[in-house]
């Protein structure tokens, strides 16, 4: 058996946590459920983050009886405190009080309490009556020995990030003042000469409500960055009230995620003294586990590559999707250290006990409708005990040396309502970018358009079809230092305005890859095209010429008959269409390959992924396929305790972590 060995991070440990809604049982089942929270190894819950009524059942009059017991028997049985500051869902009191709070959306209609977030975040009132709660809670707990953890409200901007009523249409027009300090400035941004736009006051400028044709781009896109502002401005808000009475670190649950666009966590995440994610598997999507992989990375990516924070997931089946699918036997473990691998600290649980009532009552839990003796308990004790195995694992960073650019600007811009196709969606590029990259082997930083591209083998831009000059440069500059790009499709198009660069497509990118498109040609949706080299595509074309760059590629077929697909400018790689997966993996394979971007595994299934410390590294090897796998590794297997030497065999859905010594 393999010597275990101490944490690069000190005492620090992998957290199991939870969330925790006390409100809806009795006092009885929280004892119950704390000896229950002992025996599972929970270190860390998440209480008060639907707090409100229970707290302050009427106007100004607080009720803390509740809350203290159970912070009491929390920390009597040595659990710390995620503590919520209980303002995600205003009180049913607050909206009939003021029914000004409510959220109003694009067709200017105001949405009603019965759900969550009836609120709208650019209201006064609100932000006044969320304060007042929040002064009341930090004076109460701010210096308790258990607060580990300060929770502001939950998932901000889930259902409400985009509100249209009048009072964010006041915010909207300070917000516009304060970035262009004059309406010309406003009116060149947003291209107003264009049907009759052109704007003479400030009190004329409205948020973009429906229409009855498609809107002003540069009008939606600037609303979109208003809105994550207006959000994040709530967000520093209540932070600023708890950290004027406690020393506790504060952090927010972000919602890195398929179907959540409407907050740019880039400029979130320096905000954060610690970046925490809730993600949940979609079963919408294609692959939900290279979905997962992706998030994990993002997230790593808005924490500087700091370990971060899972705050929520599910042990099983979510309750909000068309299907709410269960998951397969050791499919929670694999999830679970997937998001360790790529440099979660903390892995928590929406929630701990299944809920009997409410919206959410057949949401997966910790402690399932069924009770302990069930798979989900079963399961929820493996994982604590894997966890507790990998202790020294934390603090420990991934390193990557291939990069994909990814940008919430470039996802609001490119998905607007008049765009050359429908069907060309910026995420879908993304992901396509992404997947192959995983299946290729490759452990990948997300990162932001500008960031530092120092040290990266290979870059991948898929689609960023918004981008600043000097987030061009950027890449320009990379490039010209040696670096190797992949650009694909429908990037560098528009500028920060929204605005179309002129001379020829992909814009920004045009002399780096040494091409030149003078029109889109997008496919119909099922039609699909062959490329001389046997790859197929879909979805998008080019009227694309080489000025300086080598063809590798052209259409076979079709109008474009000759004309190139795929090009290569030195280090600049150019994918002018929406390749099928093993046409895309071949391009990305072949540009790693120039770059000397070594592969971490096999791919194909398998991920393999490094974390590195002061002292050593941690292979992660996680076999999502059904036959067992063997991979070269020398060290000591975390998961089994036994010593590997040479090779390491993986079981079928299986995860093993070796401590390599020395650090490679």
């Amino acid at each position: 058996m393999c010597a275990r060995a101490h944490s690069d991070a000190g005492d620090i440990v992998i957290t199991l946590g939870c969330d925790y809604n006390y409100e809806q049982w009795p006092p009885e089942i929280w004892r119950d459920d704390v000896a229950l929270m002992r025996e599972a190894g929970v270190t860390l819950v998440a209480i008060n983050v639907f707090g409100w009524s229970d707290i302050e059942p009427r106007p100004g009059e607080y009720d803390f009886t509740r809350l203290d017991e159970i912070i009491g028997l929390l920390h009597e049985n040595g659990i710390r405190l995620n503590l919520g500051t209980g303002t995600a869902s205003p009180p049913p009191w607050l909206t009939r009080a003021h029914p000004e709070v409510l959220p109003t959306v694009a067709d200017g209609t105001r949405r009603y309490p019965g759900g969550r977030q009836a609120w709208c975040p650019s209201s006064p009132v609100f932000r006044a009556r969320a304060l007042a709660l929040v002064e009341q809670v930090v004076r109460r707990y701010g210096d308790h020995p258990a607060v580990a953890l300060w929770h502001v409200s939950n998932e901000l901007g889930c259902h409400n990030a985009l509100c249209y009523d009048e009072a964010s249409a006041g915010a909207f027009r300070v917000w516009l003042r304060e970035k262009y300090g004059d309406l010309a400035a406003l009116n060149t941004a947003w291209g107003t000469a264009f049907w009759s736009q052109r704007y003479g006051g400030w009190d004329e400028i409205d948020p973009p409500r429906l229409a009855l044709s498609t809107r002003n781009p540069a009008h939606l896109v600037d609303f979109q960055r208003f809105s994550s502002d207006a959000l994040l401005d709530h967000y520093r808000a209540e932070a600023e009230v708890l950290r004027r009475h406690s020393s506790v670190p504060v952090t927010t649950n972000f919602m890195v995620t398929a179907h959540i666009r409407n907050l740019d966590y880039w400029s979130w995440a320096p905000e954060m003294d610690v970046v925490a994610n809730d993600h949940y598997l979609d079963h919408r999507l294609g692959d939900p586990t290279a979905e997962l992989s992706f998030a994990a990375d993002l997230t790593r990516g808005l924490a500087g590559g700091r370990p971060w924070m899972l705050m929520e997931q599910a042990v099983g089946a979510v309750n909000w999707q068309p299907h709410n699918l269960a998951k397969d036997d050791g499919q929670m473990l694999r999830n679970s250290l997937t998001h360790v691998a790529r440099g979660a600290d903390s892995i928590c649980f929406f929630q701990w006990r299944a809920s009997v009532q409410g919206a959410e009552q057949f949401h997966s839990a910790m402690v399932p409708h069924a009770g302990t003796d069930s798979v989900a308990w079963r399961g929820v004790l493996e994982l604590s005990a894997t966890l507790g195995k990998l202790a020294e694992v934390a603090g420990s960073r991934v390193r990557a040396r291939t990069a994909l650019v990814f940008s919430w600007e470039s996802w609001w811009a490119a998905d607007t309502e008049a765009r050359p196709s429908q069907s060309v969606r910026y995420l879908d590029q993304v992901h396509a970018a992404y997947n192959e990259l995983r299946e290729l082997g490759h452990t990948c930083d997300v990162v932001a358009p500008g960031s530092d591209l120092t040290g990266y083998d290979l870059v991948v831009l898929p689609g960023l079809y918004m981008v600043s000059d000097s987030q061009a440069k950027v890449v320009e500059e990379y490039v010209a230092g040696g670096g190797h790009v992949v650009v694909t499709f429908n990037s560098g198009i528009v500028d920060e305005d929204d605005r179309v660069r002129l001379g020829g497509y992909p814009g920004a990118f045009r002399d780096l890859l040494g091409v030149s498109a003078e029109e889109f040609a997008p496919l119909l949706p099922g039609h699909e095209v062959t490329l001389t080299s046997g790859a197929t595509a879909t979805l998008w074309m080019e009227r694309l010429r080489a000025t300086s760059a080598t063809v590798l590629d052209t259409y076979a077929e079709g109008p474009l008959a000759g004309v190139p697909a795929v090009t290569r400018n030195g280090n600049a790689w150019y994918v002018a269409t929406a390749l099928a997966p093993a046409g895309l993996r071949d391009v990305l394979r072949r540009a790693a390959e120039a770059a000397g971007a070594v592969p971490e595994g096999p791919g194909r299934g398998v991920e393999v992924v490094r974390r590195h410390g002061d002292r050593r590294s941690y292979l992660f090897v996680i076999n999502h396929t059904n036959t067992e796998i063997e991979y070269a590794a020398h060290g000591c297997d975390l998961v089994t305790g036994g010593a590997v030497d040479g090779l390491l065999r993986v079981a079928p859905g299986a995860v093993r972590v070796v401590r390599e010594e020395p650090t490679r």
